[in-house]
């Protein structure tokens, strides 16, 4: 009977041990990553971009013999479209917060604590003094000011056009500043272990090029495959590039895989264009049954999207190669 605990108590404190240097190495290894610099280009873009000639014209006269404060028009259309832009299309307050002063992107003991910083002009906000080039890196590379990966999804807004960031901007700084300081990122356990290796990526790292060109111009707002493509580029963070589904990359254990999107058996085949959108403002499938998260956060910003918009994504699944999903 001793002989057996002895050999029980060496057992859990080799396991301990183990235990212990494996989370050892895996808060060294990320560490590491965090603290490496990576290469991003410079670019620039006006904030906000000013009326084109067709603008300007749409007018009349006074616009064109400079009777109307044409900065002023531009900045208010701008606010206009970015506010569009954060609540339909890139789901920004579901990170940020509905005042954009910080908010909670996974508060999990063994995940860890991954919040989204304040992006007011308040004390406290991440981008105080941020240049087109900043806003860059940060939403379209996942890459600090400083040059350090951050948390930022930036792999889903890889589409996103330099029209459409400027607009983003403009609203944000419209907004009311907030003061409020927001912790860094921290992981627990389990998530330290996971971005050691690997299977909790960071954004920077899920794109391969960070000196690609950008769109200057989002495609035209119609309801087309092209413009429904621009769109869809915020569904693959989730339902990959292929749009055909499965298990969600480094989501948590009770989120069910992604549905396949792609017009296969196994995914939107069947489905008339009506039942899509119950789907996407509702949140009820075909057969009654309701989703579940993460899709049902996406439920408030899509009953926010146009009709044009709704119908463009819809044209774009139906025109994506059909596949049984292969994650």
């Amino acid at each position: 009977m001793k002989t057996a605990l002895k050999i029980a108590g060496l057992l859990v404190g080799l396991v301990v041990v183990v235990v212990g240097g494996g989370l050892v190495w895996a808060k060294s290894t990320v560490a590491s990553k965090l603290e490496r610099t990576i290469d991003v280009h410079t670019v620039d873009f006006p904030i906000p971009f000013p009326l084109d000639e067709a603008e300007i014209t749409a007018l009349g006269e006074p616009a064109q013999g400079s009777a109307l404060d044409l900065s002023a028009i531009a900045d208010q259309r701008a606010r206009e479209r970015g506010k569009h832009l954060v609540v339909a299309r890139y789901a920004c307050i579901e990170c940020h917060g509905k005042d954009f002063g910080g908010g909670v992107m996974v508060d999990d003991p063994a995940i860890g604590r991954l919040l989204g910083p304040n992006v007011t002009t308040g004390i406290g906000s991440v981008t105080i003094g941020y240049t087109a080039a900043d806003w860059d890196r940060i939403v379209r590379h996942g890459v600090r000011r400083d040059g350090h990966p951050s948390a930022m999804p930036a792999e889903d807004f890889q589409l996103m056009s330099d029209r459409e960031l400027s607009d983003i901007i403009t609203y944000l700084r419209s907004m009311p500043p907030v003061d409020k300081e927001v912790a860094p990122v921290s992981f627990g356990p389990l998530g330290t272990l996971l971005a050691a290796t690997g299977k909790l990526p960071l954004s920077a790292d899920l794109i391969e090029d960070h000196h690609s060109e950008h769109l200057t111009e989002p495609p035209a707002t119609e309801a087309t495959a092209e413009f429904g493509r621009h769109l869809a580029g915020v569904c693959t963070g989730c339902h990959g590039h292929d749009l055909q589904g499965g298990p969600i990359p480094a989501g948590p254990p009770d989120w069910p895989p992604a549905a396949n999107l792609t017009p296969h058996v196994e995914g939107l085949a069947d489905w008339t264009y009506a039942q899509f959108v119950t789907l996407m403002r509702e949140g009820r499938r075909p057969d009654g049954t309701q989703t579940r998260m993460p899709m049902t956060l996406m439920m408030t910003y899509a009953g926010q999207m146009t009709e044009t918009e709704m119908k463009a994504l819809w044209a774009y699944l139906r025109s994506v190669e059909p596949g049984p999903g292969s994650r």
